[in-house]
């Protein structure tokens, strides 16, 4: 993807060449959305990836000349979801499968076309434009230091099941609910642990957790480098709890037009597994998320 070719495709859009601006509350009402009905104000979800790839559809559209306005760390899919449907914010990145998890509790399809199709029926009607999904996937994994994959002899999530009750399980505080979560590791897995550590979802914190043996299996994410650089092993999903979780941008249809589209799929169609962990490296290594959006845009040239 070229930062001037994406610029190129705003040309016929002139009237949309705003300078963007950043910052903001970000559950703030809609009052600037009536003295500025133009700009797109991008949301995120309260972890660095999703802040990532905002601000990367960020720092796109400004290339191409569109107004923005960014509003990160809104906190959970509960809460960030609302504050696209009401009009708080137009635009954020998501995961396919675990998005529409979250719509139906009886999914179960990890067809990407079933996905979108599923998506786009049960979004469309508030409002809610589902673009383009990338390559690029990070859903769920569990995961154990590994003398505690050796010594129980652990390769996937079914083999925990003689142990669950011996062993603290850290994950983030909606897992109490989410299907997705304690409910379907109960009922798809049988797994029933010791303890359920509220921490967070792929975080340091869990991170934290195997590390100092607080606990001995944690939720993090398949495209966290962590998992690799702490020795980590990640567990088979045998049983397929764990839905697809290819990177979509959702879009508001009020805030949409063919250009923006246009860029925020261009974006999609670069990303990669691969390469959102090397980003997700560089994050874990302190490096500004801004010069990292930057810096991804510019090698992803045509």
């Amino acid at each position: 993807m070229n930062r001037k070719i994406l610029l190129a495709t705003m040309t016929a859009a002139a009237a949309l060449a705003f300078t963007g601006c950043a910052g903001g509350d970000p559950m703030s009402s809609q009052g600037d959305r009536e003295n500025d009905s133009s700009k797109v104000i991008i949301g995120s979800a309260d972890f660095s990836e999703s802040q990532l790839l905002a601000t990367i559809y960020s720092h796109a559209l400004q290339d191409a000349g569109v107004a923005v306005e960014e509003r990160l760390n809104i906190g959970s899919r509960e809460v960030y979801m609302e504050a696209l449907r009401d009009g708080s914010i137009d635009l954020l990145p998501e995961y396919n499968g675990y998005l529409l998890g979250e719509l139906d509790k009886d999914a179960n399809t990890s067809d990407p076309a079933a996905i979108r199709e599923q998506l786009e029926e049960r979004l469309n009607p508030e409002g809610i434009l589902v673009l383009d999904e990338a390559k690029a996937e990070n859903r769920d994994v569990l995961v154990v230091p590994s003398d505690i994959a050796q010594q129980h002899q652990l390769q996937t999530i079914s083999d925990l099941q003689p142990v669950a009750g011996e062993l603290t399980l850290a994950g983030p505080a909606e897992w109490k609910s989410r299907f997705v979560g304690l409910p379907g590791l109960k009922e798809v897995y049988g797994l029933e642990f010791r303890e359920f550590k509220v921490l967070d979802a792929g975080g340091t914190l869990t991170l934290s957790a195997l590390q100092n043996g607080q606990a001995q299996v944690g939720d993090m994410f398949s495209a966290d480098p962590a998992i690799s650089n702490n020795n980590l092993v990640s567990l088979t999903d045998d049983k397929g709890l764990f839905l697809p979780a290819n990177i979509v941008p959702i879009l508001r249809e009020d805030a949409a037009s063919e250009q923006i589209a246009d860029v925020l799929n261009a974006v999609s169609s670069e990303l990669t597994t691969e390469g959102l962990m090397e980003m997700n490296q560089r994050v874990s290594e302190g490096n500004d998320i801004g010069v990292i959006a930057d810096d991804w845009l510019a090698q992803h040239k045509n």
